[in-house]
């Protein structure tokens, strides 16, 4: 039982670890790692039998591959840690974390593995769903806070990053949002002043 309590501390971890990059934006009442990866998972609820992906493998692979940031907290490439060193960092947490586990733990190693290796057509998906999240969430914070088009650089991160066609689609739809809303916000503030 001691393990399953240690697995429950490291998901309240998450549960609370705002992610950086937003609060390296000084952006105010960010969003959680967690929260992050609840969207990601919900949103394999689009994926139709059409797509040809495994809706239930794209959702755990979405709840995990994060999880060892409730360790090692969320590094950014602003951090100051190279890409081998914050994957060997997260390899090691994950490690500990999927011990954890007992029976579950190498099911939980070989989601992290495949959205790391990046190689299956699901973990590419998972992949896209990282960007669209975090797209979908700089729009979410520019309406918000009213500063229409201040998220920019969280867009230009992604351009031509996308691979599948249903979540480009996405993406296109969100940046036409996007630029209408931006178009909206500085008409009203010309009309005010």
């Amino acid at each position: 039982m001691n393990n399953y309590i240690k697995f429950m501390e490291v998901l309240g971890n998450v549960k609370h670890l705002k992610r950086t990059g937003w609060v390296l934006r000084k952006v105010k009442d960010c969003e959680t790692v967690s929260g992050h990866m609840y969207r990601m998972a919900m949103m394999s609820f689009f994926l139709e039998d059409s797509h040809g992906l495994d809706r239930i493998r794209v959702m755990e692979m979405s709840l995990v591959h994060d999880l060892a940031e409730g360790i090692v907290g969320d590094i950014t490439p602003y951090c100051g840690v190279s890409r081998e060193e914050k994957l060997l960092k997260e390899f090691s947490a994950m490690t500990d974390i999927a011990d954890l586990l007992g029976p579950n733990k190498d099911r939980m190693m070989a989601l992290f593995n495949e959205y790391e290796e990046g190689k299956t057509p699901e973990a590419k998906f998972v992949k896209d769903l990282d960007r669209l999240d975090m797209v979908m969430q700089a729009y979410e914070y520019e309406k918000r806070d009213n500063c229409p088009m201040k998220l920019q650089e969280f867009f230009d991160s992604t351009e031509n990053k996308f691979s599948h066609p249903f979540v480009v689609d996405i993406v296109n739809a969100i940046k036409t949002q996007r630029a209408k809303t931006s178009t909206t916000t500085a008409d009203n503030l010309t009309s005010k002043q």
